[in-house]
Order: structure tokens, then sequence, then C-alpha cells
């Protein structure tokens, strides 16, 4: 069935303050929220992209509109909440890496829910894609968007969609118990799981490689894309698996990195490439976006990565 749109994402977009010098009061702003990073970075690659979110009717909920419409990602379903605002985090750098520091209780994108699935511009765009990309923290955010991403899930299957969805573990949003239950949940629904070696560790106790993609075979995902930072990715699709070595660069800051990878991962597979061969390229696309500040500005373009590949 020729679909629309080849990736819709949902979750929470958000303005970012990033750190520019350690230990230092000097700000950059950007832009974040891992599934939308993770769409500019579809978008990017050249793939029709949409987002699915709530913003605040604000000048941080225009400016956002105003990104995604620079990076041709369509915004037709965004709904705008005179009542909530717009979420902002901080990210901080110091000798332990990248920390994040939220101010987004309450926002906007945390009133989504499987009712406001329900109207026809969200039903349009989730029987219209190939995949659907969600993540733990787009379900973390509150109880009702955990429940509109799982119900998101269904409706994109029951629509001949495929669903991807990478764990995103941050436990300063849900404790721990609740995450590992939910995360598991979703994971059964998934086509495509995208944890972390740190994610991993947390869920399921296990730090080996092929012991955490094992895991995510035995909650359901048919693929298993493990992502372990600067040692490349171990990819699997239950019969076949291959380790991707990791391209030696200069970290710069490492803040949407993984969020680069799953976008030009299902890009690339959008576009026709098979499984192994888009992880190879999102690989090199998010080695190149750690060389730059912010999630959104390193994000690379497909001559870029054609270039280190």
């Amino acid at each position: 069935m020729q679909k629309s749109f080849d990736v819709v994402a949902l979750g929470e977009a958000m303005l970012e303050f990033n750190q520019t010098s350690p230990g230092q009061p000097h700000y950059l702003q950007g832009f974040g929220g891992d599934t939308s990073n993770a769409l500019i970075a579809a978008a990017r690659c050249g793939v029709r992209a949409a987002y699915l979110t709530r913003v605040g009717a604000d000048a941080f909920g225009q400016a956002l509109l105003d990104l995604w419409q620079r990076e041709a990602v369509d915004v037709s379903a965004i709904e705008r909440d005179s009542g909530h605002p717009t979420g902002i985090y901080f990210v901080t750098h110091g000798a332990q890496g990248h920390e994040f520091s939220y101010l987004r209780a309450g926002s906007a994108a945390s009133r989504m829910s499987p009712l406001w699935l329900e109207s026809s511009p969200v039903v349009r765009l989730l029987q219209s894609t190939r995949y659907l990309h969600a993540s733990g923290i787009s379900m973390a955010i509150s109880t009702s968007a955990c429940d509109a991403v799982l119900a998101a899930m269904q409706r994109v299957h029951s629509a001949g969609g495929q669903v991807s969805f990478d764990a995103n573990l941050r436990l300063k949003l849900w404790p721990l118990a609740r995450a590992r239950a939910c995360i598991a949940q979703a994971v059964a629904y998934s086509d495509i799981f995208l944890p972390s070696l740190d994610d991993a560790l947390h869920l399921c106790g296990r730090d080996d490689p092929d012991a955490i993609v094992d895991w995510g075979h035995q909650l359901g995902a048919p693929t298993v894309v493990l992502k372990l930072g600067a040692d490349g990715a171990l990819v699997s699709d239950g019969v076949r698996r291959q380790r991707i070595a990791a391209h030696p660069v200069k970290l710069v800051d490492a803040t949407g990195a993984g969020d680069c990878f799953s976008g030009n991962l299902l890009a690339r597979m959008s576009q026709g490439a098979d499984l192994f061969e888009a992880a190879r390229y999102a690989n090199a696309a998010a080695a190149l976006a750690v060389q730059g500040f912010g999630a959104v500005a390193p994000l690379p373009i497909p001559k870029a990565v054609a270039a280190l590949l």
C-alpha cells in the first residue's frame, strides 16, 4: 500500500539551552526533544516526514513550528495549547559527560492522550505512514501520553505500517519499575527496537551486547539495533547479526547522537536500503552529529554522510 509519509514521529519537542563551556554560564539556544531530533534527521536525509505533538501557544511553540517548517516537516496535525506551556531543557557538560535538566512538568505535550489521537489530522498521519517512531521519553512525560503512544502503535499496525521504538530511558521522568513495564509493552508492539547500552543496563541488568539483543528479541521485537555510542552498533534481524564499527571523531556534544542514528536508519530503510546498510549509514551520520553543539544544528545532510563513508 502506497503511504503518504515515510516517517511520522510522536513525542515532545522543547526549547534547548546548551552549555558551551563546562562550568561557565553561557548557553547556546537551540531545539531538542528526542523524537523531533530523529524526525529532522530523517527529513534532512530526504524522506517525507511529519510530527505529532502538542506545543504551547507561546513564543517557544511558534519557534518550534517555524523550525519544523524550515526542515520540511509536516506540521498539519500539531495542536497548540493556550493553557499549557512548551517545555524547556538545559544541557550542562562535565567530567561525566552531558546532563539534562528539565522544565517540562505540565507541558502542552504532556497533555497528549488516546482521545487526542482520534482527531482527524492525527488519524490521517497514523494511517498514512510507513514508520511511526516513538520513545520511552514520549511515554514518560505523563500517563496519558504513555497510553497515547501505545494506542498510536496499534493504529499504525492496523493500517499496515511499522513501528520503531527508542528506549531512551530518563529516570528523572518516571520510576524504574514503571519504565520497565511500559517499555516492555512498547517493545512488544514494535518492529524495530533501538536501545542504548546504558538503557539496557537499567532495563534488563545486562551489559553484554549480544545478551541485550537477545533480550530485545525475547520481548517481541523482530529487529533490534543496539546503539553502542563510541563503539558503534550491533544490529540483528533475528537471523543475521552484525557489529558496525564506530568512526573515530572528536567528540564535542553527544546530545542528539542517538536520535540522529534513529532518524537516519528509518530514512534509509524508507529509501530502500536493507537494515544493515541503513545502520552503517546511520552510524556515520551519528559520528558527524557529535562534532557540533546542540541536538539539531549538527544533524548532517546526505552529502556529508556519503563523504565520511
